[in-house]
């Protein structure tokens, strides 16, 4: 067991150092942004990230059945009722690692909130990967989940943090995390943000991981629904808000995996599948937006991390580095959809998604990228249909029609 542990922490990890050093045109500082060794040691030892301020370990959170290790940033002079929110590192990386580079710890200064880290442990997870494959991590009330939720229920006691106000974020198997805790644990969170992530339940075992990272399964949204609804079946109250972010050149966990996370989300949230409105940002981003309650960002040509952008600009944030690409502010969009900052800028009004019935002509790489193919093994096939669609490229155009929503075949 945990040696295949080991593997797919090892997958998630050279993909993503790859990626991070072919898309980021800076680096970090040694230990800066998730090299193991170097960003556990930091956390280990409460570290203090640059001008973001003191990150803090805490104890005695809760019987913690997933033996994580719980780190805070609570900036001074909160108010009774601020906003939290749990940020959930990827693979090798630290609590101290996301708090310097994701661009939370700056936000939280700005906005005032507190922001909550959870921390594999090598004990867990050689490779120090959130276990989101695995059923007792990621089940209401047992394992990594239940620890995570005590987590929030300490910080709030703590520090008299709203009840009403808790979001929650992650990278790679942060990210299937962040899925699994908006699934079991809706009545907890407000809102969630999927950063190059899986969707809940796409993998129950080690093996399945490699699958889901690289090639998830097509079901429709009406199955990936049922189940994120089955996380809590008891639940009746409101559902979190969800952001899914994903790069396009993303080979470490494919951007196919964006398209069934907004099927399993928007399904959830009782939305159309169709977006309501997509605009261009900054760093080659499109945002898709699903209504008021689920929103998609893919960020052209970037690998697998979290989008940052440095800099002292208004809509800026983060330090680039392996994991942390150099794109857009990813955290700042996430605090604005979550309702606790500032907005940012809409951006400029790109054409709506087609209605059902409407005929697009794109090459077989743009139709993966919007949603309307997926692709298994260099080749292309249409979403709902599965029709083969030719080679993954971009020389490569097919004519596709949709026929009901998320539902795509071969010509028109």
């Amino acid at each position: 067991m945990r040696a295949l542990r080991v593997v797919v922490g090892s997958v998630l990890l050279s993909g993503a150092m790859v990626a991070a050093s072919a898309t980021s045109s800076s680096s970090a500082p040694p230990g800066a942004a998730g090299s193991g060794a170097a960003g556990s040691g930091a956390a280990e030892a409460g570290a203090t990230a640059s001008a973001a301020g003191s990150l803090t370990q805490v104890t005695g959170f809760g019987t913690n059945p997933g033996n994580l290790a719980m780190y805070e940033y609570v900036p001074a002079g909160l108010p009774a009722g601020a906003p939290t929110v749990v940020a959930l590192h990827g693979c090798t990386q630290s609590a101290a690692a996301y708090h310097q580079g994701s661009g939370w710890s700056q936000l939280a200064d700005e906005y005032g909130f507190a922001v909550v880290y959870p921390q594999q442990s090598s004990g867990n997870n050689a490779n120090s990967c959130f276990n989101f494959f695995e059923a007792g991590d990621t089940t209401r009330g047992q394992g990594e989940a239940a620890s995570i939720a005590q987590m929030v229920t300490h910080a709030r006691s703590s520090h008299s943090l709203g009840s009403d106000n808790t979001f929650v974020t992650g990278l790679s198997a942060g990210g299937g995390m962040t899925s699994a805790m908006l699934a079991t644990y809706p009545d907890l969170f407000a809102g969630g943000s999927v950063v190059a992530g899986l969707p809940f339940r796409c993998a129950t075992s080690m093996v399945d991981a490699f699958g889901c990272m690289s090639n998830p399964p097509d079901k429709t949204p009406q199955q990936w629904g049922a189940l994120a609804r089955d996380g809590y079946p008891g639940h009746s109250g409101p559902r979190p808000k969800v952001a899914v972010w994903h790069g396009t050149s993303d080979t470490t966990v494919v951007p196919a995996n964006a398209r069934e996370l907004v099927d399993q989300f928007t399904d959830v949230a009782g939305v159309s599948r169709t977006a309501t409105e997509t605009t261009t940002l900054s760093g080659g981003t499109t945002r898709r937006a699903y209504g008021d309650e689920v929103v998609e960002y893919s960020v052209q040509g970037m690998g697998h991390g979290t989008p940052v952008d440095p800099g002292s600009g208004a809509d800026q944030c983060g330090q680039a580095g392996a994991y942390f690409l150099d794109t857009i502010c990813s955290a700042r969009h996430d605090a604005a959809f979550f309702g606790i900052s500032a907005p940012v800028d809409p951006g400029d009004p790109g054409d709506p998604d087609p209605e059902p019935g409407a005929c697009v002509t794109a090459s077989n790489y743009d139709h993966t990228v919007a949603g309307r193919a997926h692709q298994s093994g260099g080749m292309t096939f249409a979403n709902g249909s599965g029709d083969a669609m030719g080679l993954w490229n971009v020389f490569t155009t097919t004519e596709l029609e949709e026929t009901a929503p998320g539902y795509w075949k071969v010509g028109c």
